[in-house]
């Protein structure tokens, strides 16, 4: 790297939903130094089977660890903090954060036993330098409690960052976005913009979230029996939406599943959140309560199999039971993807007798990120020399690449970039210069080292065509067979069923075996790749059908 040089470095959250990470390298007189703006994860799709989890692969961070300043978090949902703990197990470097999202990083790191990071609090318009780079905290509105875009000062010029944001005139908390401040850089000059495209291909403005309470408040008025609400954990204002339409209509509240009731009490801590003392009661006092008295607030709303929701509606929760009369809202986006798993619960919970109230029959959910003309603006309000669209797909980023056009930015000053892609500014212009690591890592469990794309194939494998084994036992001496072959099959056939084929295999098998010459049978890996070969021959020409084939020899 030349002096005076910047790269922008996306490491996670472009082509995607999830997975942001961004890296900004900067090399000047006083030496190199490196930030990274989130850390996020993805929850998995169909085809990760046993996944928990996606991560951004950060080999490159791991690599210029000793030129790492600092972390800095836009906000607190999970896809741009959920990859912390990873990260953290390699690098050890302050966070900075405002109150609302360090409380949630600090009970997620708990869990990991991360204990020593040092988690700095900031607040809308604090400024921290962290080597060449001076970052200030502008306050966005969002569809989490304190959210913040970035001003970013560089030797080259400025970065404005929005994280997500929409522009909601009316937020539930009454904190506007800062308009004022992303003006100022306007004026003073913006050499890059990376901005939020989520909502890109959507037309109009996004709805305030206050627009939740009407759809709140007309389901209120007109339920009979309890009511549930499904939303994420980490939503406080629609938390609070829901608590102030349950005080409205004289309803207790009570918090279900282990998020909800951290985060929720995380936020009333803080004073993010606000109800009455005796709102908030015990699930132990469902059964004391009436009906027509109670609200639950849980999680589940994109159908995980592990959720509130998802075990009320299969009627496996210790101690709420759907009946006739409940009313069930889902108030969150179906994330694609999640569509089929959200349909299963919704049909359950239908069955049990409660009315579900989702997204595509009532105005029961908002989103926090902004539409075409709130990007347009935003764009107008901060003037960027330079453009690049991130966190969404590749229409998504697309599409924003359009609006930059139309509010004035030069086509060739607009760049849509692919995860590791280097973007490299320097007083000459700009330029993509190369790419380095970047990827996704798979996790299973909390096991750092992730799942290999081979084993998420044999996965695939085994839940697609099922499993074949062939047992053999040898006599260690002779080399004789003394016993097998036995065939075993999982996924594949059900044995008892078709004990006609699981002859034929086992016949097909002490062919194959009689055909080797006596030295081979002291090699166990020629007679399993034996076996292996002609079994799949088999199974292939006859029944087209191409299982995992494991032959095991056991030497007696």
């Amino acid at each position: 790297m030349n002096n005076n040089s910047l790269l922008v470095i996306p490491l996670g959250g472009l082509e995607e939903i999830g997975l942001n990470m961004t890296a900004f390298q900067c090399s000047s007189a006083s030496g190199e130094d490196l930030i990274i703006v989130d850390a996020g994860l993805m929850f998995p799709e169909e085809d990760m089977l046993g996944v928990d989890f996606v991560i951004p692969d950060f080999s490159y961070i791991v690599e210029n660890k000793d030129k790492l300043r600092g972390i800095i978090l836009t906000h607190g949902h999970e896809d741009h903090t959920g990859a912390l703990p990873f990260l953290l197990r390699e690098v050890r470097v302050p966070i900075y954060g405002t109150p609302l999202t360090l409380a949630l990083v600090r009970e997620k790191l708990k869990e990991y036993e991360l204990l020593d990071i040092p988690l700095i609090s900031v607040k809308p318009r604090d400024v921290v330098t962290l080597g060449s780079f001076t970052v200030e905290f502008i306050r966005v509105t969002h569809s989490i409690v304190d959210g913040v875009g970035l001003g970013i000062r560089t030797p080259l010029g400025n970065i404005i960052h929005t994280g997500d944001f929409k522009l909601d005139p009316t937020p539930v908390d009454g904190e506007l976005m800062d308009f004022r401040k992303f003006a100022e850089y306007g004026e003073e000059g913006t050499l890059l913009m990376l901005s939020d495209s989520t909502n890109a291909e959507k037309g109009g403005f996004t709805f305030s979230e206050k627009e939740v309470r009407r759809a709140f408040d007309d389901i209120f008025s007109k339920a009979k029996g309890r009511i549930i609400i499904s939303t994420f954990a980490s939503n406080i204002h629609r938390i609070q939406q829901a608590i102030d339409v349950a005080v409205q209509h004289g309803r207790h509240v009570i918090m279900c599943g282990r998020s909800v009731v951290a985060n929720s009490q995380i936020a009333l801590d803080l004073g993010y959140l606000k109800m009455p003392e005796s709102t908030w009661v015990r699930l132990e006092d469902l059964k004391d309560l009436l009906d027509r008295e109670v609200v639950i607030i849980t999680t589940g709303s994109q159908g995980e199999p592990m959720s509130v929701l998802s075990r009320i509606a299969m009627d496996e929760h210790k101690h709420i039971k759907v009946k006739e009369g409940d009313t069930v809202i889902l108030s969150a986006k179906m994330i694609p993807g999640n569509e089929r798993s959200i349909g299963k619960i919704i049909n359950h919970l239908m069955r049990r007798g409660a009315d579900v109230i989702y997204e595509k029959v009532s105005e029961i959910h908002v989103s926090g990120h902004a539409s075409k003309e709130e990007l347009k603006l935003m764009i107008n309000l901060v003037k960027p020399k330079y453009f690049v669209p991130i966190h969404g797909e590749y229409r998504h980023l697309k599409y924003h690449t359009k609006l930059a056009e139309k509010s004035g930015v030069s086509k060739e000053n607009i760049f849509i970039l692919e995860n590791g892609t280097v973007l490299e500014i320097t007083e000459g212009g700009i330029n993509q210069n190369g790419k380095v690591t970047a990827g996704r890592i798979f996790i299973d469990g909390k096991d750092s080292g992730g799942v290999e794309d081979i084993v998420l194939r044999d996965r695939r494998r085994l839940a697609h065509d099922g499993i074949v084994i062939v047992l053999v036992g040898i006599e260690k001496l002779t080399k004789r067979i003394v016993s097998g072959p036995e065939i075993i099959s999982r996924g594949f056939i059900f044995e008892d069923a078709s004990p006609d084929i699981i002859n034929e295999v086992r016949e097909l098998m002490v062919g194959a075996l009689a055909g080797l010459q006596d030295d081979a049978l002291s090699d166990s890996a020629l007679i399993q790749a034996k076996l292996r070969s002609t079994l799949k021959k088999y199974l292939r020409n006859t029944m087209d059908r191409r299982p995992m084939i494991m032959p095991i020899i056991m030497e007696l």
